[in-house]
């Protein structure tokens, strides 16, 4: 079964006074890409959390946000009196360098500046650090259960698509089977046209020759081999989103192949739906781990 890179996870905890929410957002990525923030009460114990963020989720664009939000916010909340003493003393030296009156609700305005009312972090618990740590694994386990879920309809894709390129590959058969005769006819035809005398031993030979070139069994039979294979890969391995890529890739190269040799408008038409089946298919595998 496959898993995608694309999740969310969310853990929310009571610890002293805060509420601790945690949440994880997971995107795709070719390495894993962890960004993680933290209130500066925990910001200790972040290289702990990327241990175990990074042994889990192995890849993907990975943001972490740790958000700390306070109960009973008066009982946290310190108003510095030596900060609105600085900023009165500099508004009324300001006011009288200026020329003009104090405004009326300097006070007011005060209360707005930086670093007037501050909130206290408090100390680092590790008892609490415990209860915080828990929260962090069922985010994670909430994540992952996400990155499967949205695997699972990935693979249903990968089903409808390679089924669909492997029912216009059985399709092609009808049009191929008098393909290279109707090709042999138009080059006699045409050589029987022309008022110039010929050889027709090395005619046959160069048009024997031609023809062999626009053979395409040995490429029906490589791409009906990757389908099978990509199908096997996602039902038999993990962490397999390189590898489909890579098995993409060869079905591309045989569809194209197909285009090139067919010489044949139907048979063309054809190709064209397989490209467009096989690149809503890439698109999708980009999210694959």
């Amino acid at each position: 079964m496959i898993q995608s890179m694309t999740g969310f996870g969310k853990a929310v905890v009571e610890v002293v006074n805060k509420k601790v929410s945690i949440e994880l957002k997971s995107l795709n990525s070719k390495q894993l890409d962890l960004n993680v923030r933290m209130p500066s009460i925990y910001r200790e114990k972040e290289l702990e959390i990327r241990t175990l963020l990074s042994q889990v989720i192995e890849r993907g664009k990975v943001e972490c946000l740790v958000s700390v939000e306070h109960i009973d916010p008066a009982a946290s909340s310190k108003i510095s009196e030596s900060a609105i003493r600085s900023y009165y003393g500099q508004i009324k030296e300001v006011a009288h360098n200026l020329g003009v009156d104090i405004p009326n609700d300097w006070f007011s305005i005060i209360f707005r500046l930086p670093d007037v009312v501050k909130t206290e972090v408090g100390e680092f618990d590790e008892s609490e650090w415990e209860t915080v740590y828990d929260a962090f694994e069922k985010a994670l386990k909430a994540l992952m259960k996400f990155r499967t879920q949205e695997g699972t309809a990935l693979e249903e894709v990968f089903r409808n698509k390679i089924g669909a390129i492997t029912e216009l590959l059985q399709e092609i058969d009808k049009y191929d089977s008098d393909r290279i005769e109707k090709i042999k006819m138009r080059l006699i035809d045409a050589s029987k046209k022309l008022d110039v005398s010929y050889d027709e031993n090395r005619f046959e030979q160069e048009m024997i020759y031609y023809i062999e070139r626009l053979d395409v069994n040995e490429e029906k039979v490589r791409l009906g081999n990757h389908l099978k294979y990509f199908m096997e890969t996602m039902e038999s391995e993990k962490k397999q989103g390189r590898k489909l890529g890579f098995i993409a890739q060869e079905i591309g190269r045989e569809i194209n192949t197909l285009g090139s040799k067919s010489n044949d408008a139907e048979m063309q038409k054809i190709v064209v739906r397989m490209k467009d089946e096989l690149e809503q298919m890439k698109e999708q595998i980009l999210n694959v781990l």
